[in-house]
């Protein structure tokens, strides 16, 4: 990003303080153009860029970089900084306001751990996790669905409309006994609808990322079994390739 793109975009990040701000670098005419977006995310610290305005960048021209600031925080990038820079495989360009330093990264090959991830919706959630497991453990490359912060509460039921795409089937009265390694169970938290699931790792352990948490191997036992609605199991699980 040169001088006058950051001048911009340094000038974005006080309008939209104490938020974070967020826009497109785009080839526009010849030269390197910054489009300030809107953030639709929840909350100061995270940042959802909205659809109309990244449509908006992208018939301006070749989207070529993206930019947040970090009200309040270093410019270092977050695991989910890391995460969705590997997923639009363009620089990214993080500025710490107000102290004006930046920090320019690169997509690298970065997958954040298992065990210890930090939230943030839609990038590092307890869905991100179970594709995460799946693709590095089965090497099966799961759907992503676009999903923003407290879908439950907007009358969507992301899990139930999408396991049947995403190749899992309900298992209808299977104990927690019978439970296999992979098996993903869908629970209820304070919801009208499923709205947070698990990984059975075996031995009575599961994966999950509870929202505002890290993510953590728990024993499947108590709460988490009172509030699980749904077992679900792969379909390559249940009809095997010959």
């Amino acid at each position: 990003m040169d001088a006058v793109n950051q001048s911009l975009a340094l000038a974005h990040a006080a309008r939209d303080f104490p938020r974070e701000a967020c826009g497109l670098l785009v080839i526009h005419k010849g030269r390197e153009t910054y489009v300030p977006c809107r953030n639709i995310g929840v909350g100061t610290d995270q940042f959802v860029i909205h659809p109309e305005d990244y449509v908006r960048a992208d018939r301006l021209g070749e989207i070529v970089g993206v930019f947040h600031s970090h009200p309040n925080l270093p410019a270092e990038p977050s695991q989910a900084d890391k995460v969705a820079c590997e997923a639009s495989g363009l620089p990214w360009f993080i500025l710490s306001f107000p102290s004006g330093q930046w920090h320019e990264m690169q997509s690298s090959g970065y997958i954040a751990p298992l065990v210890g991830r930090a939230w943030a919706h839609g990038v590092l959630d307890c869905y991100s996790v179970i594709r995460d497991w799946y693709r590095a453990e089965r090497g099966i490359d799961l759907p992503n669905f676009d999903r923003f912060d407290e879908w439950w509460k907007r009358g969507q039921s992301l899990y139930l409309d999408n396991f049947g795409s995403a190749g899992f089937e309900a298992l209808g009265t299977v104990q927690s006994q019978d439970m296999e390694i992979g098996d993903v169970l869908l629970m209820q938290v304070a919801s009208p609808v499923p709205n947070h699931a698990a990984i059975y790792l075996g031995d009575g352990l599961i994966l999950h990322h509870l929202q505002g948490r890290l993510s953590s191997r728990d024993v499947y036992g108590g709460y988490w079994q009172k509030i699980t609605t749904h077992i679900l199991r792969h379909r390559t699980v249940i009809n095997p390739s010959p």
